[in-house]
């Protein structure tokens, strides 16, 4: 096993965490940056209002995406054990 594989493996683990963790960063944030806006045109300061919302769509998203995060979890994983015996030098 070489640093270039061990540099591929890194690089498609973080791109799998930044492609799983997209749906619902971006959905708390445009959920937050939502309430935040409705907050301040309204000048109305509960903390509920900000987190309850935001909690609930972050729900939401994982409702509707997690099928497909799972698919790609369980699609990298298998990646990963079909590269062992090359990454073992056997193949």
């Amino acid at each position: 096993m070489n640093t270039n594989m061990v540099l591929d493996i890194g690089l498609q683990a973080l791109l799998l965490a930044a492609k799983l963790s997209a749906p619902v960063l971006i959905t708390a944030l445009v959920v937050g940056f939502s309430i935040s806006l409705l907050q301040s045109i309204t000048q109305i300061q509960e903390v509920t209002l900000s987190f309850v919302p935001k909690a609930v769509a972050v729900a939401l998203a994982l409702l509707i995406c997690g099928h497909w995060m799972i698919a790609e979890s369980v699609a990298f994983t298998n990646q990963i054990f079909e590269k062992i015996p090359a990454l073992l030098g056997g193949a």
